[in-house]
Formats: structure tokens, C-alpha cells, sequence
């Protein structure tokens, strides 16, 4: 701190920092600086001059409620919250069609024996009509956030219908399906139709200012969203590179591949890079002089992100909200309307004397309550202790971006008629599109329940087709999981008969199988000897496996595989082969021979677990590859597929309003509905 004393203008409590936090190199005359100009402010503390910096707001501002009230309530420009709410609907028209499944409503609703996985099961779906209905208004309602239109009501049909389906379907979550309900939710009890609307238009009263803390609100989400995404990020499971393997092959980061390998890619951009940038992105974009700068940063970041994954509309709500950060009256000074803004007016005669009221306090103190609920949510597992699995916590609301990869090498599903022990499997994705279920337990007991019901259906109505004598029936999952760059391991313990597992969303569950964080330190091991195997040729492959003590893995080998063998690495196992049935008990370092077309048991001996690998050559990829190359029918992939792209949201868009036109005709004409039906097994 210096000794002298600056003057400089004293501006009320409640618009003190709007300017700083919005202002850009054009918006020297930002119209939210009244008061008066003669008294002299103390100069800053230390802490309030970082918190400004980082934040881009005054310290004092959260002195009090009262003060915070003020700065919630100061009016500002709408029209930047105005444009953010047109591209918002925008998205969530397309969205409809792609992530909430309107382009598969027949088959996700018009099949009866269709799987749904509720967040509580006392939930269900309507009939396939009525769940058109559903669709169609959440429909209108995003043609009505987009053009602002009756724009309370369309929010309400919106984000009504849109946390319906979202909760019926844990699978199908993700955290920008979590992002869009609360963006939905939130707009819906902003001014956001004050600027660029039908309403504004049909009711020109409404072009007023609008409270900062509709802008509050909306940036806080994201500013969480990055954020936490960040700090889940910061763990060795993620800073080890294991999460994100081989992205560094896509072409955007061609770039790169001119200075770095592709693991270095891989580590240092994917992984550490990506660390640094969610955490700090937001407060960056907040600090008014590091915003011009990281703005490229950032819509490179998300444009990238639409390439490299299959997530909808999601880079694009994120493109939606970076001028959130900047003047709230750009869009007027883009179109070059006016110079000096009617609500710019509005705002000079807006009292600034008037203390905040009882109704403005609670208010107040309701956003309190959300920011900190949203701060909560993510660190709350240790109360839906259910919930945990591999990973802590529902998946979809974490902000656990990215940060866990799967390969799921085995799934089967055993159905046991108790009456005479006859074993039957089942096409585990027989009354499911969906495979989340494979990794989280709540999930596993709905689906097993679900297939018992669609069972007793069917014997019901079908019971000289039915393979089973009776309805006392046993279910057993046996599901084998790698993740990021471990082992493949069970996920439940396949001894169970889940229809009588016990579940509960606040106690751990005893028959999910943890992931055997033991093994982590083979995990730099595991990449070698995948290497190794990998450069044999172009058709071996290999995979590592762990299982527990006391279980036995049976493995079929198909006749399309030659040169099989097994390896253990750590533990002893009991091999036995189907065929002659004799057992041979294997340590660390011993190898075996494996016969194809036949059946072998794996089991693990002692106290602790083992793991050991097959490698394999797959005669069918050889057999395929020389055919294609005397053909010559091999084609370079696109780079950007653009147009191919559109034509698939153009064909699922069509699919979806005509499944919208087969609902309301039914319900109005009784015209029968054609409905695609899943194959099943």
C-alpha cells in the first residue's frame, strides 16, 4: 500500500461495480455509474482489491444482506440476457429431437416392455400418445423461449416437461442434460423477454431494465459448471492421463502433433491443460482485464469439444453464454439502434436511495440458498451413499466431466427358473437402449425388476411360448468393466440374485464390487505390454483381467480366434478346460495355451485378488482387411462432416414431428400409430 490518498468517485452501494464487471473497450459510456461525484473513497483493502480482480465485484457488496440485496437489485441493460435466452431456445429446439429422444418416441414409449430408470420409482411413463403431448409442449414452450412469447407460460411447459423426462431416465443423464433443466428453470423467473421479444413487442411496458441478479443467476450456473469441472479434474485419476487415452489422433489437434507425440498431446493438453482451463476459465472471463484475452480460448475450447464428442447441444448453450460476460447493452451497440438506450434512461431515474424491502431480502436470501445448494450437491455423497459405485454420486450432476472412461468387455445376464434350475440368458439389451446400468447398482436392481415384470407379462399372455415353468425366477448380472486403463473386473457380484438385493440410496451397497484401486500401480505395466502385443501385427490384440477371490471367470473362445494364450500376472488361479477337465493351478509369470472353440474356467485362488491377460489374433479382422484392400473400398474419413451431419438432425427432426403428428392424430381421430419395435432375444 502506498501513503497517498487518490481521489475518486463515490457511487451507491447498489451500482457500484457494474461497469467493471461489463465493461469492454467499448463501453466506455456503460449507463450504470449515477450518483454522486464530489466524496472520496477510502482506498481498498488488499483482500477486497484481489476479490474485485478475481471476481470482478466489490468486497463490500457482501458486507450485509442489505448491501448484497442492493447490488442484486441494481437495474441493468437486458438486452445481452435477451439474446442469451433466443439462442438458449434455439438450442433446446434441437436438443428435443437428439438427447431427449423426440426423433425415438416410438420406440423409447410405444414399447411396452421398454425399461425406464426413474430417480423415484414411483415414477412412470405415460402411454406413448400422451408422452407426444409431453413433447409437444415441451416443444412450443422452446419456440416460445426462443421468439419470447408469452415467455413465463413457455417456460413452464418447457422445464415441466423437460425435468419429467429427465428423471425418468437416470441412464440417459449427463451434466449438460442436468445444465440445460436449471437454465430453463432459472430463466424462468428472469425478465429475459424485456429485450428482442413478441412480448416486448406486443407490450412495449416491458422494455425496462431488468435486476442484475438475472444475469447473477445464469453466469453463477456456469461459473459452477467450469469450476467444478476443473476441481474434479485436479485428481491423480485425472492428471495421471488414463481418463482421455488416443484423442490425440483426432485431426484438431493436428496442430500439436507438429511439436508434441501423441502421448504428450494426450498428458499435457488433454489432460493438464483442460485441468488449468476449467478451473480458471470463469474466473478469468470475470476479471475484466484478462477477458478479451481468454474469449479466443474459450470458444475454441467448445468448438473443439462439438468435434472430438457426441454432446448434442452443449458447446454450443456454452458458446450461448460467453457474452454473458461482457457489456450487458452490446447487442444495442451492435446494431447500431441508438447511442443512448431507453432503458439506459430508465436506469438514471431508477431510485437509488430507497433501502431494499422485506420481499427484496427474502429474495435474496432464496439465490443465497440455490448458490449454496448447487455448491452442495456435488460433495454430497457422502449422504446418498447408494449411490456410489466406482464413482462417487449420480452421474449427471457432479460436474465430473470427461473424468471417467469405460470399456465394458462382458455383459450377461443369467435367468434361473427355480423351479427346475434351468439357466437362461437373456440379450442384456433386450428392453433397454441404454448401458449405465452396467456400472451403478440402483440402476441394476430397476432393470433386474423390469425384466421380471416384462417376464410375468409375457408368461401371462403368451404361456405355451414361454421358456420358463414358472414365475420364481432368480436374475444374476455378471458384468466385466475396465476403467480408465485398468483392469477388466466385475462390477456386481454375479453370486447375487438382484431381485432380492438389498438397495438403499443412504447405505452402501454390499454386493457392488469395488474397484480394485490395488492394482493401480500396473496400470504403466498394462500400457507396455499392450504395445508389445499390439506390434505382433495388425490383428492381435489383448486384455487384461482381475477378478476376486473365490469367483471363477467362464470364458468361451471363439473359432474366429487363433494363437490364444493365457498370463498371470499376480495371484494364483485354478485353470480348467471344459473339454478334458483337467485343472491346473497357475502362479505369477506361467503361461497356458488356449484352445478356440471351447470353453475354459478361471478361478481365483487365496487371499487376494488376481490378474493376469489373454492375448489373442482375430482371424475374422484379417480375413476382412485383405478383402477390403484387393477391393480397394477403403475411404478417408472426413475431416469436417458438416453437411453430413445436418442431414442426420434433418432426417431425426422430420422422424420427430412425425411421430408428434401420429400422437395427436390418435388422440383426436383414433388413426392407428405405427411404431417401431426393438429386436429382442
Amino acid at each position: 500500500m502506498t501513503n497517498s490518498k487518490r481521489k475518486q468517485p463515490t457511487k451507491p452501494t447498489n451500482t457500484t461495480d457494474a461497469a467493471a464487471e461489463n465493461k469492454s473497450p467499448a463501453a466506455d459510456d456503460e449507463p450504470c455509474t449515477t450518483g454522486t461525484e464530489e466524496a472520496t473513497d477510502p482506498e481498498p483493502s488488499p483482500t477486497a482489491q484481489f476479490f474485485k480482480l478475481c471476481f470482478g465485484h466489490e468486497l463490500q457488496n457482501f458486507a450485509s444482506l442489505q448491501s448484497f440485496t442492493r447490488w442484486l437489485q441494481r437495474p441493468v441493460d437486458g438486452a445481452a440476457l435477451g439474446v442469451f435466452r433466443m439462442l438458449y431456445g434455439a438450442a433446446m429446439l434441437i436438443d428435443i429431437a437428439e438427447e431427449r429422444g423426440g426423433g425415438q418416441l416410438d420406440v423409447r414409449y410405444g414399447e411396452p416392455h421398454h425399461c425406464h430408470f426413474p430417480l423415484f420409482n414411483g415414477m412412470a411413463a405415460l402411454d406413448y400418445p400422451l408422452m407426444g403431448c409431453v413433447y409437444l409442449a415441451m416443444w412450443l414452450g422452446a419456440w416460445g423461449i426462443m421468439l419470447g412469447y408469452r415467455f413465463r407460460l413457455s417456460c413452464l411447459a418447457f422445464v415441466t416437461g423437460y425435468w419429467y423426462i429427465f428423471l425418468l431416465d437416470k441412464p440417459a443423464w449427463n451434466n449438460h442434460s442436468y445444465l440445460f433443466g436449471l437454465v430453463g428453470t432459472l430463466l424462468l423467473f428472469t425478465q429475459a423477454h424485456s429485450y428482442c421479444s413478441l412480448d416486448s413487442w406486443l407490450r412495449p411496458e416491458l422494455r425496462q431494465p431488468v435486476p442484475y441478479w438475472n444475469y447473477f443467476l445464469i453466469k453463477f450456473q456456469f461459473f459452477v459448471l467450469y469450476m467444478y469441472a476443473g476441481l474434479k479434474k485436479f485428481s491423480l485419476e485425472w492428471l495421471s492421463g488414463y481418463a482421455m487415452s488416443s484423442l490425440s489422433q483426432h485431426w484438431v489437434f493436428a496442430p500439436f502433433r507438429q511439436l508434441l507425440d501423441e502421448e504428450l498431446i494426450d498428458l499435457l493438453i488433454i489432460h493438464w491443460f483442460t485441468a488449468f482451463f476449467d478451473l480458471s476459465i470463469a474466473f478469468f472471463m470475470t476479471c475484466e482485464k484478462t477477458r478479451l484475452l481468454v474469449t479466443p480460448f474459450m470458444i475454441s475450447f467448445h468448438l473443439m469439444n462439438s468435434r472430438l464428442f457426441i454432446i448434442g447441444m452443449f458447446p454450443w448453450v456454452c458458446l450461448a453464454e460467453v457474452p454473458l460476460f461482457f457489456s450487458f447493452d452490446w447487442p444495442r451497440r451492435l446494431s447500431c439502434l441508438v447511442k443512448t438506450m431507453p432503458a439506459a434512461k430508465e436506469e438514471k431515474k431508477a431510485p437509488i436511495g430507497d433501502e431494499p424491502g422485506f420481499k427484496d431480502q427474502l429474495r435474496s436470501c432464496i439465490i443465497i440458498f440455490y448458490c449454496a445448494l448447487q455448491l452442495f450437491l456435488p460433495y454430497s455423497h457422502f449422504i446418498t451413499k447408494g449411490y456410489n459405485n466406482w464413482t462417487n454420486g449420480l452421474y449427471g450432476y457432479s460436474w465430473d466431466m470427461m473424468v471417467h472412461s469405460y470399456d465394458t468387455v462382458l455383459t450377461s445376464i443369467k435367468v434361473v427358473d427355480n423351479d427346475n434350475q434351468k439357466v437362461h440368458h437373456l440379450n442384456p439389451y433386450a428392453f433397454t437402449e441404454y448401458d449405465r446400468w452396467t456400472k451403478y447398482a440402483d440402476m441394476a436392481v430397476q432393470y433386474a425388476k423390469c425384466i421380471e415384470k416384462n417376464i410375468r407379462e409375457d408368461m401371462d399372455q403368451h404361456p405355451q411360448n414361454s421358456p420358463l415353468t414358472s414365475s420364481n425366477i432368480s436374475i444374476y448380472f455378471d458384468i466385466w468393466c475396465a476403467m480408465n486403463g485398468r483392469f477388466q473386473q466385475r462390477t456386481f457380484d454375479p453370486r447375487v440374485d438382484l431381485l432380492k438385493a438389498p438397495w438403499s440410496p443412504f447405505k452402501r451397497t454390499p454386493w457392488s464390487l469395488p474397484l480394485l484401486t490395488e492394482l493401480n500401480h500396473m496400470r504403466p505395466k498394462l500400457k507396455t505390454i499392450a504395445n508389445e502385443v499390439l506390434a505382433w501385427n495388425n490383428y492381435s490384440d489383448v486384455i487384461f483381467v482381475a477378478d476376486f477371490p473365490g469367483l471363477t471367470l467362464s470364458n468361451f473362445i471363439a473359432p474366429t480366434l487363433f494363437n490364444c494364450s493365457l498370463t498371470i500376472l499376480e495371484g494364483n488361479v485354478r485353470y480348467k478346460s471344459a473339454k478334458d477337465g483337467e485343472a491346473f493351478f497357475l502362479t505369477a509369470g506361467k503361461s497356458i495355451g488356449l484352445e478356440s472353440n471351447a470353453t475354459h474356467y478361471v478361478t481365483t485362488i487365496g487371499q487376494k485378488p488376481a490378474s493376469y491377460l489373454y492375448t489373442y489374433v482375430n482371424k475374422t479382422m484379417l480375413e476382412q482387411d485383405i478383402v477390403i484392400d484387393d477391393v480397394g473400398q477403403s475411404k478417408e474419413r472426413s475431416l469436417l462432416p458438416l453437411w453430413k451431419e445436418f442431414k442426420q438432425r434433418l432426417a431425426n427432426y422430420q422422424q420427430f414431428l412425425k411421430h408428434l403428428a401420429n400422437c395427436l392424430l390418435y388422440l383426436l381421430y383414433d388413426v392407428p400409430i405405427p411404431i417401431s419395435i426393438r429386436e429382442r432375444d
